[in-house]
């Protein structure tokens, strides 16, 4: 164990080969924040009495209160690994150069971020994840592969990243489901299957890497972080290497799988039965599982005697005090010395994962928005310190003075060093534009140590880093450089979508310039929460992933942001409009000044479109001619429709599509600005409640337009262009989408009854149930409208006694079956209500509004 100490910590930094960047994910309460102790206690930061309670990762009362990780939170871990240099290990250490038998000891540095694991704060692993390399994936090894569980990984496949395995809690399979050693080996296969099938599903080949978990390979471990114990099969080849006097690595082959040893012969055979009809155990159960279980279960039945005499044949010297702790104690501090988690978890994690500057290699494809060939792309790939700077912010962390933050992320080239002049880029910066972009100095440099930070005067690349002083200049996220032809590093892409929201109002009316600035410092401190306001009603909307999401945020809004007493209102949900059919008419608009007509029609684009969109496999970036070729081979596109695109909608890259279907019409170019204007508009605020439209193409058929070059300018053309496209959606059978929720539910058998009803109740549609395998519990899916889940959790545990554990994740968009133009079903009520809180007049404007006639 080693002191953290930050001379020397600044030392490893400029040795790229000794860096692991790594995050924690798992679904909630599989136990990240707690196995994160360990690793913290075998730094000497906190005692290694602490492991298990400390949850030293969560920093703010929030956190502390509810017993969850809100925040990602960095760490920067010191580690030294005594070890023969391997030959096959994922670093290229060339500092290192010893003879195979000599024992070298490397030094790493390990900046760790400990992420949430509630769906409603999925956009903080997302923001962690682009920063890392690898990621250590706790699974719960009752519970197994959740439905967070699948989506983080998902997350971090889709950022390249190299996953590393944790089977955690599995004290819970030999103290309470009181199991034996080879049921726990079948229930450790079941989730390895499950966590490959994951990776498999959605790995991607380009970087080359094979990204399966296998415990012969080392990159899976188990334990218990509630006792701060873990084990890999390396450390046990290790143990026992010396005893059969086999090569450690091909021990941990053998202590895996269909291998069975026989004593009497003292020989491994792949068959359960000798020869002579002898039973055998598996070499998994006989050295390792056996041996745990049965000294568990002797402290826990507090056979001292016993205890003493295993631990003194496993070379564990325990002092009189400590036999005297209560049983879980003297677990802790068994375990502990035998198989320390910390320890175990740390060799794994630099052994297993790779550096900087190998996974640059292969990332800076996927992050880099420039060419491949251009200096910053290069100086990424090769992780060069001497390279132009080149920083990816992924979030803002608030920091100790009212309304400042440290800008939190990644150095990818270069050397960053406190007062350097650097070029700022926002999310929406154009090469070669001054839009969004500020040329200012970092004021100060600084290292992420949990709730606090250590200042540090340059930081290389590879490394994790906070910055002082440009807090003012970026929103959530954005790129630094110091290099005039950079490019912005991809934005970030998330895996849940702000679909509920409220309205908020300070309690005093003169604390309102207070709420401003305090939702301004709320946008910048949660990467995922939108503040706006609403123009014609002057209230100032939150929008967040779920009801937990916005009753955080609120929380934090009063203490932390505005410090003022909040108002809000009833969680509402966001809807969206589409169309089912294509238009029954061409539908025509006249200019204010009659001098221009303008023809368009409707039709839907279909959800595997929009999907596509979404996972930006589609995208309006991406070159015309590719575009079109994708369209046309994929989606089914005529060949000229794909080469006429004129925009997506809302925001230039949303759902929607405008056609240009014009014919030999001399003047058409010249509008194209204004109707792509117009579409925008039109496509952000829909033609029956003013919500988003989702998934319609307007098609422009035709255009009468005045030769005379000032009667058709933006003045004429937007308003004109607005109706004809509300003219086309509302003839193209309008319908209204609504947001819906997967809910993975874990329950006693017992309460499967009660589910069924309180689903029912909701809307809700039950699409799986599937019971745990080894334990008397089921997971059940079903599709919750996100209308229908306020109030959910409480109406589900009051049903099951609190047997219940729901969790829901968005899902995708479900049409609302019913006319919106009839004002008794459910989609006219609907835009009812949406208009009435608008303040909009009632019912859905009448098409004469819109449609002109010739």
């Amino acid at each position: 164990m080693k002191k953290f100490n930050i001379e020397e910590v600044q030392e490893i930094m400029r040795n790229q080969d000794s860096i692991r960047n790594m995050s924690v994910i798992a679904h909630v309460d599989h136990g990240k924040t707690t196995l994160t102790d360990s690793l913290i206690a075998y730094n000497g930061i906190i005692s290694m009495d602490k492991v298990g309670s400390a949850c030293t990762m969560d920093t703010s009362e929030e956190e502390k209160s509810r017993g969850i990780t809100i925040k990602s939170t960095g760490v920067s871990l010191y580690y030294e690994l005594k070890d023969t240099p391997s030959k096959d290990a994922k670093t290229s250490d060339e500092d290192t150069t010893t003879a195979s038998t000599d024992e070298t000891i490397k030094k790493f540095l390990i900046n760790l971020i400990d992420c949430p694991g509630h769906v409603d704060f999925s956009s903080e692993v997302t923001a962690a994840l682009r920063v890392t390399d690898g990621a250590l994936v706790v699974v719960d090894y009752i519970e197994g592969v959740c439905v967070q569980t699948e989506t983080v990984l998902r997350q971090a496949l889709q950022e390249k990243i190299v996953p590393v395995l944790m089977v955690n809690k599995i004290d819970r399979g030999i103290l309470e489901l009181q199991v034996s050693g080879e049921e726990m080996y079948q229930r450790f296969l079941r989730v390895i299957e499950s966590v490959n099938v994951v990776i498999s599903t959605y790995e991607s080949e380009e970087s080359g890497l094979t990204l399966q978990v296998d415990p012969t390979e080392g990159n899976v471990a188990f334990g218990a972080a509630l006792f701060g114990w873990a084990f890999t099969l390396d450390k046990f080849a290790k143990i026992y290497s010396e005893k059969f006097k086999i090569d450690k690595k091909i021990l941990a082959k053998k202590l895996w799988g269909d291998n069975y040893y026989d004593p009497m012969n003292k020989q491994w055979i792949t068959q359960e039965t000798t020869a002579d009809g002898r039973k055998l155990q598996r070499g998994f159960v006989q050295f390792i599982m056996d041996p745990i279980i049965k000294l568990m279960q002797s402290i826990m039945d507090n056979k001292i005697e016993a205890v003493t005499k295993m631990t003194a044949a496993l070379g564990i010297k325990l002092k009189e005090q400590e036999l005297q702790k209560t049983k879980k104690d003297l677990v802790r501090a068994v375990f502990m010395k035998w198989l320390n988690a910390g320890e175990v978890l740390m060799e794994m994690i630099v052994q297993k994962l790779p550096s900087p500057k190998v996974a640059q290699r292969y990332r800076t494809s996927f992050l880099y928005e420039g060419p491949l060939d251009d200096p910053c792309a290069l100086a990424m790939q090769n992780c060069d310190p001497n390279g132009p700077l080149m920083i990816y912010i992924s979030k803002m962390v608030k920091s100790s003075d009212k309304g400042r933050f440290y800008a939190f992320g990644r150095v990818f080239s270069g050397t960053a060093r406190s007062g350097q002049k650097v070029r700022i880029m926002g999310p929406n910066y154009v090469p070669g534009k001054n839009h969004d972009l500020f040329v200012k100095s970092i004021q100060r440099t600084v290292l992420m140590m949990a709730a606090k930070v250590e200042p540090i005067s340059e930081v290389p690349c590879g490394n994790t880093i906070g910055l002082v002083g440009i807090d003012q200049y970026l929103v959530k996220s954005g790129t630094i450089s110091d290099c005039p032809e950079a490019h912005n590093i991809r934005a970030m892409k998330y895996s849940v979508s702000p679909v509920v929201r409220v309205a908020v109002k300070p309690k005093n009316v003169q604390d309102l310039p207070k709420l401003i600035e305090g939702l301004r410092s709320l946008a910048k401190a949660d990467s995922l929460i939108q503040c706006y306001t609403v123009e014609e009603t002057g209230e100032h909307i939150l929008a967040g992933c779920g009801e937990l999401h916005l009753e955080v945020c609120i929380k934090e809004l009063e203490r932390e942001h505005a410090q003022i007493p909040i108002e809000r209102s009833e969680p509402v949900v966001t809807y969206q409009e589409t169309v089912t059919t294509a238009s029954s008419q061409i539908c025509l608009s006249k200019s204010q000044n009659k001098h221009n007509r303008l023809y368009a029609t409707a039709e839907p684009l279909g959800e595997e479109f929009c999907k596509a969109i979404d996972l930006k496999t589609i995208s309006a970036r991406d070159e015309p001619k590719e575009l079109a070729k994708n369209l046309v081979d994929n989606y089914g596109w005529e060949s000229l429709d794909a080469k006429k695109i004129w925009c997506f909608g809302p925001d230039a890259s949303g759902t929607n599509v405008l056609v240009d279907q014009s014919k030999a019409n001399q003047f058409i170019s010249e509008i194209k600005d204004h109707v792509s204007s117009a579409f925008q508009w039109a496509s952000r605020e829909g033609g029956m409640t003013q919500e988003q439209m989702r998934g319609i193409r307007i098609n422009l058929i035709d255009a009468t337009l005045i030769s005379d070059s000032i009667h058709r300018g933006g003045g004429q053309i937007i308003p004109a262009a607005r109706r004809v496209i509300y003219a086309s959606q509302l003839t193209a059978t309008p319908r209204l989408l609504e947001p819906v929720f997967l809910c993975e539910i874990q329950a006693p058998d017992s309460v499967v009854g009660a589910i069924y009803q309180v689903i029912g109740q909701r809307r809700g549609l039950i699409i799986s149930e599937e019971p745990v395998l080894g334990a008397p519990t089921v997971i059940m899916k079903s599709y919750l409208p996100v209308a229908e889940s306020f109030g959910f959790t409480e109406h589900l545990r009051s049903a099951t006694q609190g047997k219940a554990f729901p969790q829901c994740v968005f899902d995708h968009w479900q049409i609302v079956n019913s006319d919106p133009f009839d004002q008794t079903s459910k989609a006219g009520q609907l835009v009812d209500q949406i208009r009435k809180r608008k303040g909009l007049k009632p019912g859905i404007p009448e098409l004469s509004n819109f449609l002109d006639k010739l």
